[in-house]
């Protein structure tokens, strides 16, 4: 499949003309505002909390802390970015473990009181850095936390290419993508996790943070048990049940560490796992088979035909096909939020809106919207041109995918006005990410922009465009997937290609020797599979296989198998 790359729609003409082609519903503003009329410049306060801007850092997993879970000096640059970048809400800056089973991998940050102090270096780093660039006083308006997690069934903590998964609850399809069982946590397990979130919370604050994120997105533990309906006892079933283990965390964390705010980063939608075709493009796992062992239970097993999956259009875009859908059975047997079209995006959204009314109705006023995972539909969490090495080519235009998390975002800002919005997905947009972002505060449509794979590339972006200065257009980030396919090899997270830093490594050589060998391994698999086609298949599929190896960046940025796609450096 092939769509234009981002740099090539050069006017607001070409890309709104794109835009209407291919029925993609993404409003931007032509004109960008005067710095000190911007919308993105406009100070928010919230009770006691000011913010100086609207923009801000998403949390992101750098793959570079030490083996017991302290920052390393490539953490610590990466923190300092964070304070250089302008930004003035730091949304957990880090993904961090609150204990060694929880960690993603074996070098993901972890708090405990031995950590402790070398985390909160992390905080006056960055302080330090917004200091000296923007001024003395300039930390007046931070608003700095720290994100809390447990990586559940996606838990890596010992080898990078050995799962340790801990799930919340069963799932079909995630399940037999694990060389071994997947166990599930007992309650009596999960009630001595709540305890551990609220202890790292109480060191959290004691390091200085503001406030910490209780983690609920991207497949992890917190996200899992949001949608843990074949779960038995006190944390599966019906919803009060699945959001227990996050209320419990925020209640524990309301008693006993007083002063410290409490924030949540979560998966407002998901869809059905995807997983890789023959030709390299990712396509919707048939749920059928998989809730076949479920029907006695559900009466589910039952899939749709003949219809799109999530972002394809009632005429679909050129290099765009028609796939079968994940059925109305998978959608009430497993996960939160699930989508099968985007028509049906707002009604997917009943079960989020009932979780958003309980964590108003406990204080909670700081909600980040993100959707989906990178472990099992990252077209849908992280638009991207070019996937990492584990993943597969983009099903649907990657600006479809920008649109719809921009959209479920704002439907959930008009159900809550009181509540404050921070927004994902928006690195894709590249040189029109200003214009998006500037359309979308100024007509309410989210509170917040945020930021995450940008700032590895170009950390000053939110600066520059606070302070009317053009783009770099070569710092921009292309979303080669770079910053995910170094992890996947045991790497370090960075952006290899834009940062120089980076990219003169020894790492950024071994990341092009295994992205051409596996371009090649995918181009003869496609080759093969052309030869024994059929004459009356070769035509425009085949020729969209093919455009989809043709360009700059599918040589150099194709991959293996989606079963192992992570978190990184993300939107």
């Amino acid at each position: 499949m092939s769509y234009p790359r981002i740099a090539s729609l050069k006017t607001a003409a070409a890309f709104r003309a794109h835009l209407e082609r291919s029925g993609i519903a993404l409003g931007f503003d032509e004109q960008l505002a005067p710095p000190a009329a911007s919308p993105l410049a406009q100070p928010i306060e919230i009770g006691s909390v000011r913010v100086g801007n609207r923009f801000c850092i998403l949390p992101m997993e750098g793959w570079d802390g030490t083996r017991e879970g302290e920052p390393s000096e490539l953490t610590r640059r990466r923190w300092r970015h964070f304070g250089i970048s302008g930004a003035k809400l730091m949304w957990g800056g880090e993904a961090v473990a609150v204990r060694h089973d929880g960690r993603a991998n074996p070098n993901q940050l972890m708090l405990t009181r031995k950590t402790g102090r070398a985390i909160a270096s992390l905080r006056g780093e960055l302080v330090a850095s917004h200091r000296e660039r923007f001024g003395s006083n300039a930390d007046a308006d931070l608003f700095i936390g720290l994100q809390l997690t447990h990586s559940g069934r996606f838990a890596r903590p010992d080898a990078y290419d050995r799962p340790a998964p801990l799930a919340g609850a069963a799932h079909p399809l995630l399940d037999r993508r694990f060389p071994t069982a997947v166990r599930i946590l007992t309650d009596e397990e999960l009630d001595r996790l709540v305890d551990d979130f609220v202890a790292a919370a109480g060191l959290a604050r004691d390091c200085g943070f503001q406030f910490v994120d209780v983690k609920a997105c991207h497949g992890y533990l917190g996200h899992e048990l949001l949608g843990a309906r074949s779960r038995d006892g006190k944390y599966g079933g019906p919803l009060e049940n699945r959001t227990r283990f996050m209320r419990r965390i925020i209640e524990g964390i309301r008693a006993n560490v007083p002063g410290l705010q409490i924030v949540v980063r979560v998966s407002a939608f998901d869809t059905v796992p995807y997983r890789k075709r023959p030709d390299g493009v990712g396509e919707p796992e048939d749920s059928g088979a998989a809730l076949k062992g479920c029907a006695t239970e559900t009466g589910f097993g039952i899939v749709e035909t003949a219809t799109r999956s999530i972002g394809e259009t009632a005429t679909p875009s050129i290099g765009e096909t028609t796939t079968p859908s994940v059925a109305q059975p998978f959608r009430a047997a497993f996960g939160f939020g699930i989508v099968t079209h985007d028509d049906q995006l707002d009604s997917s959204l009943e079960e989020p809106r009932a979780l958003l009314r309980m964590l108003e109705g406990l204080g909670v006023r700081w909600i980040c919207v993100t959707g989906g995972s990178p472990y099992y539909n990252p077209h849908v969490q992280r638009p991207a041109m070019f996937p990492p090495l584990d993943g597969y080519e983009p099903p649907e235009d990657p600006l479809r995918g920008v649109a719809r998390q921009i959209r479920a975002t704002a439907l959930l800002k008009q159900s809550f006005p009181n509540l404050v919005f921070v927004g994902s997905a928006y690195s894709y947009l590249q040189e029109w990410l200003p214009h998006v972002a500037q359309h979308v505060i100024r007509n309410g449509m989210a509170d917040f922009v945020g930021l995450g794979r940008m700032v590895l590339a170009y950390p000053e972006l939110p600066a520059d465009v606070l302070a009317g200065t053009p783009l770099r257009r070569a710092s921009i980030c292309r979303t080669f997937s770079d910053c995910t396919t170094g992890p996947r090899l045991g790497l370090m997270s960075g952006c290899f290609p834009l940062d120089k830093f980076y990219a003169g490594r020894p790492e950024a050589v071994q990341i092009r020797d295994v992205r051409t060998r596996s371009a090649k391994s995918l181009a003869l698999q496609v080759d093969d599979e052309s030869a024994g086609r059929s004459a009356s298949l070769s035509g425009e599929r085949e020729s969209a296989g093919s455009a989809s190896l043709s360009g700059e960046g599918s040589l150099s940025q194709t991959e293996g198998s989606a079963s192992l796609s992570g978190e990184r450096g993300r939107t």
